[in-house]
């Protein structure tokens, strides 16, 4: 596009009509500042090849250079509460142990016998000790050698260089995360000003209520991609676009390692502006197909004359979310109690953002390029006083099973969109090796996310990341109106 007069830059385009900034003015409550200030950088408009996605060296490359130095969410607190708790945590061919101590501090080890190499453990449970079932050899929970079996034919062995190797340890929001990389950053700086943001949500006042998990034959990237935009709503989930601004979205990105998409619910996709569609009509099929409402067994959320059905669902959730989790949202926004506030930690976790239920993602590469362990959580507020309760196990549905197969996990709203967006990825992988061109072309701002992760992806194949502060993004220009 030329850079004439009354034309736009790369980059400035948006879908016309509100965005997620418009909505939020009409907010019945003070919208909190980090939700007002828009964060984007335009990063060129260059494809992406698809070897990036289908080819084992560089899935090689990505396991050796970055996995082994990014902070990864290996479990939740509510997934080991007592000492002793042990969870296992996989990612492609490494293995480690998440154990809890007897002060209730958090360990992590590589889960490796230090005598022939077996896997110390292959399931998630509580352990007094950690024995390996080859030939007997024990470690105490805090890592330390306890006991080799026939010790006068080990002598060489020192106790005291015997201990497990381990893995830092990050603990935040009820989020337990691992790092392999001594030099890494500490985990607030590396992934500021997410936390800060994400902090006022509360998520270590929640716990597991519900884990959907599911191999996917499909390269990890492109699985987690799938959630990196929302105008693929138009064809992939048309059921939402009564109550989703899908192309209303906004999109920010924020240094090297996070970004966000904010998506508005309760209103009427730009796709389907001008055809008469009612307020009621809006909230009706919000409550019917969202999955996350605050209607309750007979009850009905109506619009009063003269509102939208954006206030109205606000008003109910603030209320009925009140009553659910004995938590008081009277100062919260309208937003904030309705919307998608998609959050991406680099490479691998997505919690969601607001008041509500929220639904947290990871993908993990399972074990090449081409699957991918593609886990939903559903976290639910625990009422102030009480227990907080284990973290329900993940459901680990076979190749035939579909999400529908787990909606008593996930409920039937949200497992219907999650099979939509499966049955593609699939082509996805399969078109990408049988392209002639070996080219993805992204849009400019929609897209954005997708062209923020490999750009930091990139940096660290290049070997340029870890070291100083983290990368700050630039803003966009103002945005110009045609004509």
């Amino acid at each position: 596009m030329a850079d004439d007069a009354g034309k736009l830059k790369f980059g400035e385009a948006r879908c016309p009509g509100p965005n997620f900034s418009d909505y939020l003015k009409e907010d019945a409550k003070p919208v909190p500042d980090f939700l007002l200030d828009e964060n984007y950088e335009y990063m060129g408009s260059e494809p992406l090849s698809t070897e990036r996605y289908t080819s084992p060296e560089f899935f090689k490359k990505e396991l050796d250079l970055m996995w082994s130095r990014v902070w990864q969410m290996a479990a939740r607190e509510e997934e080991l509460p007592e000492p002793g708790d042990v969870v296992v945590y996989k990612l492609a061919d490494k293995s480690f142990l998440i154990v809890r101590q007897k002060d209730l501090s958090v360990k992590a080890f590589y889960n490796v016998c230090l005598h022939r190499g077996r896997l110390l453990r292959t399931d998630s449970g509580w352990s007094k000790e950690l024995k390996c079932p080859f030939h007997g050899f024990i470690w105490n929970n805090d890592g330390s050698l306890k006991e080799i079996p026939c010790q006068w034919d080990f002598d060489h062995l020192k106790k005291s260089e015997m201990g497990l190797p381990e893995v830092r340890v990050a603990r935040w929001g009820g989020y337990i995360f691992i790092n392999e990389d001594p030099s890494a950053p500490d985990f607030l700086e590396w992934s500021h000003p997410m936390a800060e943001q994400l902090g006022r949500y509360r998520h270590e006042e929640c716990y597991t209520a519900s884990w959907v998990g599911k191999v996917i034959p499909a390269n990890w990237k492109a699985v987690s991609e799938a959630f990196m935009e929302a105008w693929h709503s138009v064809v992939t989930h048309p059921h939402i676009l009564p109550f989703t601004g899908d192309a209303n979205s906004r999109y920010d990105v924020y240094g090297d390692h996070w970004n966000r998409a904010l998506t508005p619910f309760a209103v009427l996709s730009p796709h389907l502006q001008g055809k008469g569609h009612s307020e009621q009509f809006i909230i009706d099929e919000f409550l019917k197909s969202n999955g996350r409402g605050a209607e309750s067994g007979d009850e009905k959320v109506t619009v009063p004359n003269g509102t939208t059905a954006r206030k109205a669902m606000a008003a109910a959730n603030r209320v009925r979310f009140t009553e659910m989790f004995g938590r008081d949202h009277s100062d919260a926004a309208d937003a904030e109690l309705l919307d998608a506030f998609t959050y991406n930690l680099f490479p691998n976790l997505s919690p969601w953002g607001g008041f509500m239920p929220n639904i947290v993602y990871r993908w993990r590469p399972w074990p090449d390029q081409d699957k991918t362990l593609m886990e939903i959580r559903l976290l639910f507020r625990n009422p102030p006083g009480k227990p907080m309760p284990r973290a329900t196990p993940m459901k680990f549905l076979t190749d035939e099973q579909t999400f529908m197969d787990g909606a008593d996990h996930l409920g039937p709203a949200l497992a219907a969109v999650f099979d939509q967006d499966m049955a593609n990825l699939p082509y996805v992988q399969d078109g990408m090796k049988a392209s002639k061109n070996k080219r993805i072309e992204l849009g400019n701002y929609q897209e954005i996310r997708i062209r923020h992760f490999h750009r930091t992806l990139d940096k660290y194949l290049a070997g340029h990341m870890g070291q100083g502060a983290p990368m700050k993004a630039k803003k966009a220009p103002a945005r110009k109106k045609k004509g």
